[in-house]
């Protein structure tokens, strides 16, 4: 870490952001942000999306099938997230689009190291110069351009360009940058080192809650099965209810259809940006997933039988 970091303990903390500075932030690039067109749910992973402000300092600048999230800040930027290898130019793009300058990202942030996230860190870092980021196993994974077979989708993830030197984040450390301060929560089970992320944004005098939620589905490979493996079945579980738990008014997902996000944004949305409720109900939604992935995977054995 630089002198601009520092690790601060203490799962669930959520710590406010400046502003000010965040205001000043977000207006003076609100002329390239305008209202862009809907992406639509179920879009491809690599289908292109104007960039979006979607709270204060916190930009939309992924794809209609991937997140990436730019944090801005006094002293730097912040990205969650890379995509895929084919999605990483139009992630740099984006942020070109939106006048900020690829030199002052000096973090790139993961969720969990699948292709599909982090398949696009190798030109990102190459590019930025920034330093990723990420938890326990995954941060091997980024390392070797693919995980091991504790990740339950091993046989069936694509492998992706290594990134060197990965920075190891623990559980409940926060990441700080100037006036940004991101905190890093184990939620594996989806991944060994699944991890999500949690800060404030602000708009004038309100500050929210915002919640970078790992992906927590129960998503397999044909040969994994969460009944065989009781200690992961719990920790996704437990992962399950930390995310439902907490404190988040607004709620990304690395998958943006996972949060519902197309329908919460634009002109056309159906349902509040902001809603106090959506990491209860995210947990709601992938603990049905996982008992009917537990069903099947039952149902699977009785046929053998």
């Amino acid at each position: 870490m630089t002198s601009e970091t520092r690790a601060v303990r203490g799962r669930g903390q959520v710590l406010a952001l400046a502003a000010l500075a965040a205001n000043g932030l977000f207006q003076a690039h609100a002329a390239s942000a305008a209202e862009p067109p809907a992406c639509k749910p179920g879009s491809d992973w690599n289908t292109p999306a104007p960039p979006r402000r979607l709270y204060g300092n916190v930009w939309f600048v992924g794809t209609c099938g991937l997140s990436s999230v730019l944090v801005t800040g006094d002293r730097g930027h912040i990205l969650l997230d890379g995509g895929t290898e084919r999605s990483a130019p139009l992630i740099e793009a984006n942020i070109r689009r939106l006048g900020f300058r690829l030199k002052d990202v000096r973090y790139l942030l993961n969720s969990h190291g699948h292709f599909d996230h982090a398949g696009g860190f190798a030109r990102l870092q190459r590019d930025t110069g920034a330093t990723v980021v990420a938890r326990g196993d995954d941060a091997a994974a980024i390392e070797n351009g693919r995980g091991t077979r504790t990740d339950p989708q091993f046989l069936s993830a694509d492998p992706f360009a290594p990134v060197a030197n990965v920075h190891r984040i623990a559980d409940g450390e926060t990441l700080a940058l100037g006036t940004l301060a991101l905190t890093a929560h184990a939620t594996p089970g989806h991944t060994p080192g699944g991890t999500s992320w949690t800060w404030s944004a602000c708009e004038g005098t309100r500050c929210v809650n915002v919640v970078y939620a790992d992906s927590l589905t129960a998503y397999t490979d044909d040969e994994y099965r969460y009944s065989d493996q009781a200690e992961v079945l719990s920790t996704l579980r437990a992962s399950i209810a930390a995310v439902a738990a907490l404190p988040c008014e607004l709620l990304i997902t690395p998958h943006p259809d996972a949060s519902l996000l197309w329908e919460r944004t634009g002109a056309g949305a159906k349902s509040p940006l902001l809603d106090d409720t959506a990491c209860r109900r995210y947990g709601e939604r992938s603990t049905a997933f996982l008992e009917k992935r537990l069903v099947k995977e039952n149902e699977s054995v009785q046929r053998k039988e």
